[in-house]
């Protein structure tokens, strides 16, 4: 893979979580994005709600055959400096990002916040290609959508909650198919007393 001068190779997966564990003395953060339009260039300002300073950075993420791997450079800037970017345009997208141990190794859980409230993210890095493959995820992590372009940051930031709300339900309904198929008996072919929750109608 060619990799831009200034870029580092970004090595990174992420899943949907529909039922984020016990979050509390967890660390936190809050993360405001704006991906300008027609572009691939994202302003982010960091919140850290401890002692150490805000930051804003503007990312640029290449494009990528490997939607696990891909190049990114990072411009850290003063706090003029992105208030100056911020006023161009753009779509933006506001998360808490919670820093969760899971054997021995942090895992980023993002809660989105706005019309992606209920929305949920696991992500991770590794050094190479090949350790983040091989990364073994914590069971809350519910179905891994690297490679699913609706759950990019860009295409996040242009969702309303209604185009949300309809995937996660398709999201969700599969996932209570699957636990019925997992529950049906391999002699009888029949449901071990499994109840289906009732859809409403909308």
């Amino acid at each position: 893979m060619n990799i831009p001068k200034y870029a580092r190779l970004e090595n990174e997966r992420r899943f949907w979580v529909a039922r984020p564990p016990d979050l509390s003395g967890a660390a936190v953060r809050l993360i405001e994005d704006l991906y300008l339009r027609d572009s691939r260039l994202r302003l982010r300002m960091i919140t850290h709600f401890d002692s150490a300073a805000t930051e804003f950075k503007l990312c640029k993420k290449y494009d990528s055959d490997n939607p696990a791997s891909g190049p990114i450079v990072n411009i850290y800037l003063s706090a003029a400096e992105h208030a100056m970017l911020s006023a161009l345009p753009g779509h933006a997208l506001r998360k808490r990002r919670h820093t969760v141990v899971h054997a021995g190794r942090a895992f980023s859980l993002d809660l989105f916040e706005g019309p992606l409230a209920g929305l949920a993210l696991c992500e991770a890095e590794a050094e190479s290609a090949e350790a983040i493959r091989a990364l073994a995820f914590p069971p809350w992590a519910t179905r891994e959508v690297t490679a699913d372009p609706f759950f990019t940051g860009a295409a996040l930031s242009r969702l309303t909650a209604a185009e949300l709300k309809a995937r996660l339900d398709l999201d969700i309904g599969s996932i209570r198919a699957a636990d019925v198929l997992k529950t049906t008996s391999p002699v009888a072919g029949q449901p071990r007393n499994v109840k289906v929750p009732k859809q409403k109608r909308e």
